[in-house]
């Protein structure tokens, strides 16, 4: 049991309390009951990052053990809108929009989680919020106070500068407590901007006659620039689904101060093989964030994707030779910018990120700088663009 605790307190914040978990799991060891560890979602993305994946992790740890993942699908709360870290109310979202979010969000996690029906269940919180009549509501509402909403951080700094805070955002907490309560949870998993809620589950659930929750918290992992946490919106992110060579590339793009915190919530390694591989004077640090990018992509495209993406790395970076795998684009022989060309091979999205990136020397045609967005060229088979210095593109002239 000291092992399990141990392990489970790899890479946590909090764990209220660490008690309560060492008795749960003594007592699920000797009556051989699964406890249910629950993780909510709220499917207001398609697309999980490796930031989503430090919870996932800590969830599949359960499952290893023998116990139940419960993943909680919120596809009634997502309409509301979590305003976890929001400074401003969030935008609802329609329900087909939901729908697809979701369906997406669960296959990636797919790839971390045991989907086994005895380690899985998945459950969609409409199942029970959606039946609740307004006087259920205004009961669920009689467990908290404002006061108690006001200690929320972002609840607070938007109360203080007058910013408009909805009511239905109050509401958001105890709904997700009431998940709690609905699938008997034993654990909730969470990031430490979770932590508000969580807690309030663990109350509802007291207050409903049942033990409540433990409540574990995981760090928020903090994205490839080293200062914000990882975000698609930021563009600081690594996805679940990004090709072998682009999620060793962007790993490879970390600073070394960083490794630690990803070996640790990223990767299954021992602590004590992790402060080798961290500490300058026993591991070079190249050769650290090889093995880190190479751990990482194995885990979702598998050891030979892993092995090719490194030594594809390799012979661009340390060689300054082409990738063997460029996208070829068909194109005409015919005058175009570079910013239009840039669109068109999909190397940036818009016209504006072509604009910035040959401002920042960052857009090469053949090996030669393109700094003017506006410079018209001409396609020719074989022509090679690059954008930064992992994007690459090989034109077909039809």
């Amino acid at each position: 049991m000291i092992e399990q605790l141990k392990q489970l307190s790899r890479g946590t914040v909090e764990i209220y309390t660490q008690q309560e978990l060492g008795q749960r799991l003594a007592e699920a060891a000797q009556s051989g009951r699964q406890m249910r560890i629950k993780l909510g979602l709220d499917p207001t993305s398609p697309d999980i990052h490796l930031g989503h994946t430090v919870v996932l992790r800590k969830m599949r740890q359960f499952q290893d053990l023998g116990h139940k993942a419960v993943l909680i699908i919120g596809d009634y709360t997502a309409r509301i809108g979590d305003p976890t870290g929001q400074n401003t109310t969030r935008p609802m979202l329609s329900p087909e929009q939901i729908e697809r979010n979701a369906k997406t969000y669960f296959e990636q996690a797919g790839k971390i989680l045991d989907t086994s029906p005895d380690k899985l269940e998945v459950r969609h919180n409409s199942e029970w919020l959606a039946d609740l009549r307004l006087a259920d509501i205004i009961r669920l509402a009689s467990n908290m106070t404002v006061a108690r909403m006001l200690e929320r951080d972002t609840f607070e700094i938007r109360y203080k500068k007058g910013d408009p805070i909805g009511v239905h955002e109050f509401l958001y907490p105890l709904m997700q407590g009431y998940d709690s309560v609905m699938v008997r949870s034993d654990v909730e998993l969470g990031g430490t901007d979770q932590t508000f809620n969580n807690l309030v589950g663990r109350d509802l659930q007291r207050m409903n006659g049942q033990p409540p929750q433990i409540v574990i918290t995981s760090p928020i992992l903090v994205g490839l620039d080293g200062v914000q946490k990882m975000s698609k919106s930021k563009g600081n992110y690594v996805g679940v689904t990004d090709e072998p060579s682009n999620m060793f590339g962007k790993v490879m793009s970390i600073s070394d101060e960083m490794m630690a915190n990803y070996y640790t919530l990223l990767t299954d390694l021992p602590t004590e093989r992790i402060a080798e591989l961290t500490d300058s004077g026993k591991t070079h640090p190249k050769e650290a964030k090889v093995l880190l990018g190479k751990t990482i992509v194995a885990q979702f495209h598998g050891q030979a994707a892993a092995d090719a993406a490194a030594a594809e790395f390799d012979k661009i970076f340390a060689k300054g030779q082409l990738p063997d795998d460029m996208p070829e684009i068909a194109l005409p022989a015919a005058p175009i910018t570079i910013k239009n060309l840039l669109t068109a091979c999909k190397l940036v999205e818009t016209g504006g990120e072509a604009k910035r990136l040959c401002a920042q020397g960052g857009v090469t045609v053949d090996g030669q700088k393109a700094a003017d967005p506006n410079a018209e060229i001409t396609p020719r088979d074989g022509m090679v663009i690059q954008v930064g210095k992992r994007r690459f593109a090989k034109l077909i002239v039809r």
